[in-house]
């Protein structure tokens, strides 16, 4: 019997064999190359190696509650009378008063970060905690009590430094809590950052309803954050008003995660401020100076944050910290040592 022509089962088996494993190497070559392509587009698009800060680019203090007696943030709940936790004083400055506010201001800061609560008399108390008994020598909650009343208390009543031994404040801040028209006066020039303490809606219309009033305050307000309702209340009722709460906050950063490698701001991330922990934001899309070049490309403030343990966020507040701002960050950074970090958090 003839053999010529003839292949072997075994042998064809093994040709194909052969050439489907080329063909398979091959694909697998072309994909990883692809796949290699895409990462470093993803990264030339997003790196801030590539693209440093913009010319007009500079480093902005928000002073938070303006110049104040500072106290350990980390193992905090609503309870907490931090009144009672503050350091040994090293100035004269209450937080949420006047003087604080000129105090952060003359140490060089752009916005003061301040509390309000709408009263029954139709008065914005400017004042930071929920019930009045910690800070102050009245007692109740501060919303449910007229402004008349809040003006008599003395807002350093509360102040120890050392278990309440002494009271280092008492008597010196009797009628200090201000109301936020006038905080406006008093600042004409002054930028703040306006935190709602309560969920009423009726708080943000409150706002519009003074500005409406009063149209030059307007200017006055940076920004509107804290409690949902008053918040978006404020951004419906005024005309260009920025501002955040924790669902906002939330959601931009979950929407820009999945989409922000591509360059894209998400709507949820337009026209509002971004107040982010440095710890979460280095993991963002381009973070720092592509990033902050988005957003303000988006109408955005970006506002940074000290590292979030899982409670409240801290600012940068000792210069230690330094390192986590960016040279040129082109954003805001929230610090409650103003008197001693405004200067060196701009010179970055």
């Amino acid at each position: 019997m003839s053999t010529v022509g003839f292949v072997s089962p075994e042998l064809e088996v093994g040709c194909v064999s052969q050439v489907t494993g080329r063909r398979t190497l091959r694909s697998i070559w072309v994909v990883l190359t692809l796949i290699a392509l895409v990462a470093a587009g993803v990264w030339l698009n997003n790196s801030s190696l590539l693209h440093g800060p913009s010319a007009e680019a500079t480093t902005r203090v928000l002073a938070h509650r303006g110049v104040h007696q500072t106290f350990p943030t980390k193992s905090l709940d609503n309870d907490s009378c931090t009144a009672t936790l503050i350091a040994p004083p090293r100035h004269p400055f209450l937080e949420n008063t006047i003087a604080s506010m000129r105090a952060a201001f003359d140490a060089g800061a752009d916005v003061v970060e301040l509390d309000v609560h709408l009263t029954p008399d139709g008065k914005f108390a400017v004042f930071h905690d929920w019930t009045l008994d910690c800070r102050t020598d009245g007692s109740g909650v501060t919303e449910q009590t007229p402004f008349s009343v809040l003006k008599t208390l003395d807002v350093g009543y509360g102040y120890t430094a050392d278990g309440g031994k002494s009271f280092p404040f008492r008597g010196r801040a009797k009628g200090l809590m201000p109301e936020l028209t006038e905080v406006f006066e008093a600042f004409p020039q002054g930028k703040f950052l306006i935190n709602y303490k309560s969920r009423r809606a009726e708080e943000g219309t409150a706002l519009a309803t003074l500005i409406g009033e009063r149209p030059e305050f307007r200017a006055s307000i940076f920004g509107v954050y804290g409690g949902a309702e008053p918040t978006r209340a404020a951004i419906a009722s005024l005309a260009g008003l920025r501002g955040y709460d924790r669902d906002s906050m939330k959601a931009c950063i979950m929407r820009y995660a999945a989409l922000g490698w591509s360059g894209y701001v998400p709507s949820q991330c337009r026209e509002t401020i971004l107040a982010l922990p440095v710890n979460i934001a280095r993991w963002l899309w381009g973070w720092p100076h592509r990033f902050v070049a988005r957003m303000h490309a988006a109408g955005t403030e970006v506002i940074l944050l000290g590292p979030w343990d899982g409670g409240a966020s801290a600012g940068i507040d000792h210069e230690t910290e330094l390192g986590l701002v960016s040279p040129s960050f082109g954003g805001l950074v929230w610090t409650n040592r103003t008197e001693t970090m405004a200067k060196p958090i701009k010179e970055r």
